[in-house]
């Protein structure tokens, strides 16, 4: 079907992760999955708050494919509460692993920002679940058509 992918994979483990005050999330998350054995993963759920968050979002009447210009990098040195991490780890077409995750924090106005997340520091704790997938054939190659590094299925 032209335009739509799929893929059905299976759950495997359960993961509940908390994070120290100073550590990066990004590599957190990684050096958690080379640990845990973890090739394939989604994040369900995390909390707490954060610091030096570096994070985009997509300049408005942006055009394909996403290049430097056409976003809009962001820098807040918090500390943030932590109200979402969305995301999911998958290796990379060199079988390195990489971690597309987006964040929604606020600050203590209560205004919320959030968007594609490059990096952040924990604050004062993260606690995150992390849900492993049961699959083959998934990993993340740069999209010529959207400019960024996507989820590739393999149809086999």
């Amino acid at each position: 079907m032209q335009g739509l992918w799929f893929k059905e994979v299976a759950q495997g483990r359960r993961f509940v992760l908390k994070i120290a005050p100073g550590e990066s999330l990004q590599q957190r998350l990684v050096d958690f999955a080379h640990a845990a054995g973890v090739r394939h993963a989604v994040v369900v759920s995390a909390i707490g708050s954060v610091q030096d968050v570096q994070f985009r979002g997509i300049k408005s009447g942006a055009r394909l494919p996403l290049t430097e210009p056409r976003v809009h990098p962001h820098r807040v040195e918090g500390p943030l509460e932590l109200l979402a991490l969305t995301g999911n780890v998958f290796p990379d077409d060199h079988g390195q692993l990489d971690c597309h995750l987006h964040v929604m924090a606020s600050r203590s106005s209560g205004d919320v920002l959030g968007g594609h997340l490059y990096d952040a520091r924990v604050f004062a704790t993260c606690e995150i679940v992390i849900t492993e997938l049961s699959a083959e054939g998934l990993e993340r190659h740069l999209s010529k058509t959207g400019g960024i590094h996507t989820v590739y299925i393999d149809s086999e």
